[in-house]
Parts: C-alpha cells; sequence; structure tokens
C-alpha cells in the first residue's frame, strides 16, 4: 500500500493535476523556450508498450518526453525516481498499480523519470505495461550499464528502447534558415566549430557565453566522476577512475593498453576494463573494436576509445580553447567529431569498428548495417582534388565495402573506380551520407 507520505509527494509533484486550470503555467517549466527538435521526436509510445528513452545525463530526455506528453495535458502523472520517497514506494508494483487505478484513472499519461534508480526496474516497468492502465507509458533512464541488467530481459516485448545522445549537427543544421547553399555552409561551419570544442550537451550549445559553457561542462564531469562515478556505480578508487577518463581523453583514436594504463592508475587490469565498460553503458565513451573479415593480416584484439561527446573530452583535459587551428589536437578532435555523428545515426543493433592491417593500413571506421559494411577515412584538411590514402584502397580491395567516403573539410564529390565507388563528403554532408547508407540497406 502506498503510504500517505508517498501520495502527498505524487501530489506534489503533479500540482496540474490539482488544478487542471493552470496546466499550461504549471507544466511550463518542463517545456523551454527554445526546443531543438530530435531525431527521434517522431518515435511515441506505442500503444500496449512503453517507450523507454536510455543516454548521458542532461542530453534531453527529459524534455523530449515532455514535448509529446505535453499534449495529454492536464492528465499526465509525472514520477521522478531521484526522489528517496518514490523509490521506497514504487518498491512494490502491485502498490502502485493499485494507487494508479483508484486515484488516478483519469490519468492518460505516465512519466517516470531516471527509472535506473529503483532497484527492479524491469520488473516495475513490466508490471505497469501488463496492468494494461489504459495510458501512455514514457520511461528515461541515464544509464544503460544500470538499466541493463534491470531491464533487458524482463521487458521483451513490452518497452520500445531508444538512445538519445547530444545534438547532432544533423540535428541543429535543421534549425537554421540559411536560404542558400553558401549561407547553409556557413551556418554548419560555425556549428562544427561549437561542437569541436563544447560537443553537442543541450545546455551548452544553448548557452551564449564560453564561460558558462565551461561551467556546465565542468558540472556534467564533475556529476559523472563523483555522483555516478561513487553514488550509482559504487567504485570505492574514484581517484583511480578520474585519472582513467583524463588519460582516455589524451588517447582518442589511439590504440589502448589495458596494462599501461592499469599502471599508471594503479589498479589491475580488470579494474580497467570495468571502468571502461561503465563509461561505455554510460555513454560516455565508446570501446571501438577492430573489423574482423576472415583476412589473414588484420588485427584482431587491440581496441580505440572514443568520446561521445567532444565538450566532455575537452574540459577533461582543462583545454577549451576555441582556435581550432592552434589546437596541436585539431585532427583528434575532428576524428572524435565524426566517431559521435555517427553513433547518433546508428541504432543499437548497429556496430561501428576501426580496421587495420599488421602492416599498419588503416581506416578509420567501418559501419557494419544489415549484413553490409561503408568504410570511412577521416581526414582534417581541405582537399581541392580526390586523394584516397594507400590504406583506403587497400581496405576497399580486400573487402569490396557497399561504399567508401573520405571526409574532409571542403571538397564533395564522387567517382566510380575499377575497385568500387568514393565518395569525399564534408561535415555538413557526413549525416546525409550515413543515413543514405543506413536506408540503402532496408
Amino acid at each position: 500500500m502506498i503510504t500517505i507520505e508517498a501520495s502527498n509527494r505524487i501530489r506534489q509533484m503533479n500540482p496540474w493535476i490539482l488544478t487542471p486550470s493552470r496546466a499550461k503555467e504549471l507544466l511550463s517549466p518542463f517545456l523551454p523556450e527554445r526546443y531543438v527538435m530530435r531525431e527521434i521526436d517522431s518515435v511515441s509510445a506505442p500503444h500496449g508498450r512503453a517507450l523507454l528513452v536510455a543516454g548521458p545525463r542532461q542530453a534531453g530526455k527529459s524534455t523530449l518526453v515532455w514535448q509529446q506528453a505535453v499534449s495529454f495535458s492536464p492528465d499526465i502523472l509525472f514520477l521522478n525516481m531521484e526522489d528517496p520517497l518514490l523509490r521506497i514506494a514504487c518498491s512494490q508494483p502491485i502498490d502502485v498499480i493499485e494507487h494508479l487505478r483508484n486515484d488516478y484513472p483519469f490519468v492518460r499519461a505516465l512519466f517516470i523519470d531516471e527509472v535506473q534508480h529503483i532497484e527492479e526496474a524491469g520488473l516495475f516497468i513490466k508490471a505497469l505495461v501488463d496492468a494494461k492502465l489504459n495510458m501512455k507509458i514514457w520511461v528515461t533512464g541515464s544509464s544503460s550499464f544500470d538499466l541493463k541488467s534491470k531491464t533487458r530481459e524482463s521487458l521483451a516485448g513490452r518497452a520500445s528502447r531508444r538512445y538519445l545522445l547530444p545534438f547532432s549537427l544533423w540535428e541543429l543544421r535543421k534549425q537554421v534558415s540559411a536560404g542558400n547553399p553558401i549561407a547553409e555552409k556557413h551556418a554548419c561551419d560555425t556549428i562544427l566549430s561549437h561542437q569541436l570544442i563544447f560537443g553537442g550537451y543541450p545546455a551548452v550549445y544553448l548557452s551564449l557565453e564560453s564561460q558558462s559553457k565551461q561551467m556546465i561542462l565542468s558540472d556534467l564531469v564533475e556529476a559523472l566522476i563523483l555522483r555516478d562515478a561513487s553514488d550509482l556505480f559504487k567504485i570505492k578508487r574514484v581517484d583511480a577512475f578520474r585519472k582513467l577518463l583524463t588519460l582516455l581523453s589524451g588517447q582518442i583514436g589511439n590504440l589502448i593498453n589495458i596494462s599501461e594504463l592499469a599502471s599508471i592508475c594503479n589498479v589491475d587490469a580488470g579494474t580497467i576494463n570495468s571502468h571502461i565498460e561503465i563509461l561505455h553503458e554510460s555513454h560516455i565513451v565508446r570501446r571501438l573494436l577492430p573489423f574482423s573479415g576472415g583476412k589473414r593480416r588484420e588485427i584482431t584484439s587491440a581496441s580505440k576509445v572514443y568520446f561521445i561527446d567532444n565538450g566532455i573530452r575537452n574540459q577533461l583535459l582543462n583545454n577549451l580553447g576555441t582556435d581550432i587551428e592552434l589546437r596541436i589536437d585539431r585532427g583528434a578532435l575532428f576524428e572524435n567529431w565524426a566517431f559521435s555523428e555517427i553513433c547518433k545515426a546508428l541504432s543499437f543493433q548497429d556496430s561501428i569498428r576501426f580496421w587495420r592491417s599488421k602492416s599498419g593500413a588503416e581506416v578509420d571506421f567501418v559501419i557494419e548495417h544489415a549484413g553490409r559494411i561503408y568504410g570511412l577515412e577521416v581526414k582534417y584538411t581541405r582537399l581541392k582534388h580526390p586523394e584516397i590514402s594507400r590504406s583506403s584502397w587497400s581496405f576497399i580491395e580486400g573487402y569490396d565495402p557497399d561504399d567508401f567516403a573520405v571526409l574532409n573539410m571542403d571538397l564533395d564529390y564522387s567517382f566510380d573506380s575499377e575497385k568500387g565507388r568514393v565518395e569525399f563528403i564534408t561535415p555538413m554532408t557526413l549525416g546525409k551520407w550515413v543515413r543514405k547508407c543506413l536506408e540503402s540497406a532496408g
């Protein structure tokens, strides 16, 4: 049975239910004046299932759900699971279901925020869906590491899962009414310059001052290290976790040596692998494995790490210098940005890898989708005419990819060679190329 204290807390969280005439006013704090349409905005809670939106903290998950749920105003019930009182109340799903049926039979939309704080999150959501409450159900969660063990098996057939990462250039360029191709390219270049340094977290992007952007990034990093690491993931050596993050920040695009990282952080290799897994499932970094096409001369055991957001990476290094041409890491920043853009377009069934031969030939990214492969070479340079590296030709000859592209700063061009089709794309057309590849595979 839901306690009186928990019942009162639910009412406090939902003042628009007590005073429906003021619903628009009371819901306004959840709806920002400036909203950037997200690529998954068209995905709504399906009939008879919950919609689970996972992603890093402050990527815009709650705002996205509110944009959809507000159409049910004032018949929306909001439950924030960061509240300790609600977490205890929701430990018994049957009590919550009974409370919803008795006290809120008129509710048409249920929004459960930060569900990873519930001990049995999957069973809780499963019970709500199986109860057939005749209401749309949205759920958000910051860490799929925590959610994975709590939701994956129990939510089979009961929830659709979507991932929301920080803003992509593809999303932001749609907000620009450029009017002509030259103006559109200028707008995209401006967005790119921002994302290379500050990343794409909504609060950072929408902030107007550089100092404010830095403060927001600092808060995000500290929340990750001090709050999530120690409180959510129960990491005892937070100092080693922090040092690992800094080390990984300086190694984007390079092969990582687990033993070396363990030695520097003064922990064992298993701890390093565990920490990287936590960072991966928290959508902070992604660990890339090598592409293996069955050739004897390819590397198959090494790995790389990239950050989902350039801003987080730069904040960890305390390097937010905005003149990209003066930065010695500009090539690595561009490569990491390209990786991030690709991740934001892929579904969780797809994979992204890198290719490297034992002789040193390398292709930055290999996308695997629906049984097809696509290669991408990244060059932070302003190409004036087509240039294909020997490494790229080796990959094309050896694996016959369905498409291969060279990302550069200026040249948009394509041609068909005897060895296959090659496209030259720019930051403005990267998103289009990735989505074209995914759509062509069906």
